[in-house]
Protein backbone atom coordinates (compact mmCIF):
# COMPACT_ATOMS: atom_id res chain seq x y z
CA UNK A 1 0.00 0.00 0.00
CA UNK A 2 2.92 2.71 0.83
CA UNK A 3 4.57 2.45 -2.47
CA UNK A 4 0.61 3.39 -4.30
CA UNK A 5 0.74 6.47 -1.61
CA UNK A 6 3.03 8.55 -3.02
CA UNK A 7 1.77 7.86 -6.92
CA UNK A 8 -1.30 8.51 -6.13
CA UNK A 9 -0.46 11.85 -4.22
CA UNK A 10 1.40 12.87 -7.56
CA UNK A 11 -1.75 12.08 -9.56
CA UNK A 12 -4.23 13.90 -7.78
CA UNK A 13 -1.40 17.03 -7.72
CA UNK A 14 -1.31 16.70 -11.51
CA UNK A 15 -5.10 16.87 -11.40
CA UNK A 16 -5.31 19.89 -9.36
CA UNK A 17 -2.39 21.79 -11.77
CA UNK A 18 -4.60 20.75 -14.64
CA UNK A 19 -7.88 22.31 -13.12
CA UNK A 20 -6.19 25.17 -12.06
CA UNK A 21 -4.86 25.86 -16.01
CA UNK A 22 -8.01 24.60 -17.09
CA UNK A 23 -9.32 27.16 -14.97
CA UNK A 24 -7.02 29.70 -16.28
CA UNK A 25 -7.64 28.66 -19.80
CA UNK A 26 -11.80 29.35 -19.44
CA UNK A 27 -10.92 32.85 -17.65
CA UNK A 28 -8.71 33.64 -20.69
CA UNK A 29 -11.20 32.78 -23.58
CA UNK A 30 -13.84 34.70 -21.35
CA UNK A 31 -11.45 38.03 -21.17
CA UNK A 32 -10.66 37.69 -24.21
CA UNK A 33 -14.42 37.84 -25.57
CA UNK A 34 -14.70 40.59 -23.04
CA UNK A 35 -11.81 42.36 -24.81
CA UNK A 36 -13.48 41.90 -28.36
CA UNK A 37 -16.71 42.73 -27.15
CA UNK A 38 -15.20 46.34 -25.65
CA UNK A 39 -13.16 46.93 -28.23
CA UNK A 40 -16.10 46.35 -30.76
CA UNK A 41 -18.48 48.94 -28.36
CA UNK A 42 -15.91 51.10 -28.25
CA UNK A 43 -15.15 51.20 -31.95
CA UNK A 44 -18.68 51.94 -32.13
CA UNK A 45 -18.97 54.83 -29.86
CA UNK A 46 -15.43 56.68 -31.36
CA UNK A 47 -17.06 56.26 -34.72
CA UNK A 48 -20.05 58.44 -33.37
CA UNK A 49 -18.39 60.64 -31.59
CA UNK A 50 -16.07 61.78 -34.48
CA UNK A 51 -19.31 62.20 -36.24
CA UNK A 52 -20.18 64.38 -33.47
CA UNK A 53 -17.15 66.15 -33.67
CA UNK A 54 -16.91 66.43 -37.28
CA UNK A 55 -20.03 68.47 -36.99
CA UNK A 56 -19.09 70.37 -33.81
CA UNK A 57 -16.51 71.28 -35.79
CA UNK A 58 -18.04 72.82 -38.73
CA UNK A 59 -20.79 74.83 -36.39
CA UNK A 60 -17.64 75.78 -34.58
CA UNK A 61 -15.95 77.48 -37.77
CA UNK A 62 -19.11 79.04 -38.69
CA UNK A 63 -19.01 80.71 -35.16
CA UNK A 64 -15.88 81.72 -34.77
CA UNK A 65 -15.69 83.71 -38.47
CA UNK A 66 -18.68 85.46 -37.10
CA UNK A 67 -17.16 86.45 -33.76
CA UNK A 68 -13.56 86.73 -34.81
CA UNK A 69 -13.65 90.56 -34.90
CA UNK A 70 -16.03 90.99 -31.90
CA UNK A 71 -15.61 92.61 -28.73
CA UNK A 72 -15.09 89.56 -26.54
CA UNK A 73 -12.20 88.21 -29.12
CA UNK A 74 -10.41 91.44 -28.71
CA UNK A 75 -10.41 91.39 -24.43
CA UNK A 76 -9.84 87.38 -25.36
CA UNK A 77 -6.55 88.56 -27.10
CA UNK A 78 -6.10 91.39 -24.38
CA UNK A 79 -5.84 89.33 -21.60
CA UNK A 80 -3.86 86.58 -23.11
CA UNK A 81 -1.42 89.03 -24.12
CA UNK A 82 -1.46 90.00 -20.63
CA UNK A 83 -0.83 86.48 -19.80
CA UNK A 84 2.07 86.78 -21.51
CA UNK A 85 3.70 89.76 -20.23
CA UNK A 86 3.32 88.15 -16.46
CA UNK A 87 5.15 84.66 -17.93
CA UNK A 88 7.66 86.73 -19.83
CA UNK A 89 8.65 88.51 -16.31
CA UNK A 90 8.68 85.05 -14.40
CA UNK A 91 10.79 83.89 -16.86
CA UNK A 92 13.13 87.16 -16.47
CA UNK A 93 12.93 86.42 -13.03
CA UNK A 94 13.85 82.82 -13.20
CA UNK A 95 16.78 83.67 -15.76
CA UNK A 96 18.52 86.36 -13.38
CA UNK A 97 17.82 83.65 -10.25
CA UNK A 98 19.29 81.18 -12.87
CA UNK A 99 22.56 83.39 -14.14
CA UNK A 100 23.21 84.40 -9.65
CA UNK A 101 22.93 81.01 -9.12
CA UNK A 102 25.69 79.83 -11.77
CA UNK A 103 28.16 83.07 -10.82
CA UNK A 104 27.80 81.49 -6.89
CA UNK A 105 28.62 78.03 -8.29
CA UNK A 106 31.10 79.29 -10.30
CA UNK A 107 32.95 81.27 -7.53
CA UNK A 108 32.22 78.20 -5.35
CA UNK A 109 34.24 76.29 -7.81
CA UNK A 110 37.24 78.25 -7.89
CA UNK A 111 37.16 78.15 -4.54
CA UNK A 112 37.87 74.74 -4.81
CA UNK A 113 39.94 74.50 -7.41
CA UNK A 114 42.07 77.09 -5.51
CA UNK A 115 42.11 74.62 -2.41
CA UNK A 116 43.23 71.71 -4.29
CA UNK A 117 45.91 73.74 -6.26
CA UNK A 118 47.25 74.93 -2.80
CA UNK A 119 46.74 71.16 -1.42
CA UNK A 120 48.91 70.43 -4.85
CA UNK A 121 51.32 72.54 -4.02
CA UNK A 122 51.71 71.25 -0.32
CA UNK A 123 51.90 67.74 -1.62
CA UNK A 124 54.70 68.53 -4.19
CA UNK A 125 56.85 69.94 -1.31
CA UNK A 126 56.75 66.68 0.68
CA UNK A 127 57.35 64.67 -2.21
CA UNK A 128 60.39 67.02 -2.45
CA UNK A 129 61.22 66.86 1.37
CA UNK A 130 60.73 63.21 1.43
CA UNK A 131 62.96 62.86 -1.60
CA UNK A 132 66.47 64.43 -0.74
CA UNK A 133 65.38 62.78 2.69
CA UNK A 134 65.75 59.37 0.57
CA UNK A 135 68.57 60.70 -1.14
CA UNK A 136 70.62 61.65 2.16
CA UNK A 137 69.55 58.23 3.16
CA UNK A 138 71.17 56.56 0.64
CA UNK A 139 74.30 58.48 1.13
CA UNK A 140 74.23 57.52 4.68
CA UNK A 141 73.86 53.96 3.66
CA UNK A 142 76.69 53.86 1.29
CA UNK A 143 79.00 55.28 3.64
CA UNK A 144 78.26 52.71 6.24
Amino acid sequence: MAPSVPRTRAAAALRMKQIVLDNQSRTIRSLRDKLATERRESTAIKEGLEKKVSSLEKEHESTRVALEVSHTTIAGLTEIGLCMLKKIERMKAKKQQIRESHLECHHKWQARIQEAEGTLEEQHLVIEALVEEKASLLQKIQGL
